[in-house]
């Protein structure tokens, strides 16, 4: 019997300067509002992580704006699974299909990515909402996501499978909300 998926985006480390300076920041940003707002419409929980935010910020705003009754988890670990508060959600929530997004594509979400899957979890990089400071970087990270067997997605396309048909009032809203 296939276990139930249990489906959870993790927002990793868009924060201060440090996002300002990521290759397509701007559409980084706009694409990272795209995926709160339809995931918020679509019920699909979200995880949010800043890394040492009292060195490099709080997340920017124009995000965390759109994370009204929710708090981040701060951590110092590269590797979301490697911080205590993470672990004990995902083991307390027992989700098993993990969608990344965030910065930097080769740091923090691929070893995110990399702890993840070594646990046997399904993972899936949201590339279109992904960045690093090089594109070379971000490239690398991706590739290495992909090598240990994790798979891609974009923005768009995840909706619209959650979404599942083009019809109701949440497909009116998730058109609205991509366009």
């Amino acid at each position: 019997m296939t276990k139930e998926r249990k489906t959870v985006i993790v927002l990793i480390d868009v924060q201060g300067k440090l996002a300002e300076i990521m290759q397509n920041s701007n559409e980084l940003f706009k694409n990272i509002e795209i995926l709160i707002k339809g995931a918020q419409l679509l019920d699909i929980p979200i995880i949010w992580t800043e890394q040492l935010p009292e060195k490099l910020g709080s997340t920017i705003e124009c995000i965390s704006d759109l994370l009204i009754n929710q708090k981040p988890i701060v951590k110092s670990e590269f590797s979301c699974v490697k911080n205590v508060e993470f672990s004990d959600l995902l083991e307390k929530k027992e989700y098993n299909h993990f969608l990344l997004c965030g910065i930097e594509t080769h740091v923090c979400v691929y070893q995110t990515a990399k702890d993840l899957i070594n646990l046997g979890h399904d993972v899936e990089l949201i590339i279109d909402a992904v960045s690093s400071r090089t594109e070379l970087n971000r490239n690398i990270g991706i590739e290495k996501v992909i090598s240990l067997g994790g798979k891609i997605t974009t923005v768009e396309m995840l909706l619209f499978e959650k979404q599942e048909i083009a019809l109701g009032d949440k497909f009116r809203e998730l058109i609205k909300i991509v366009k």
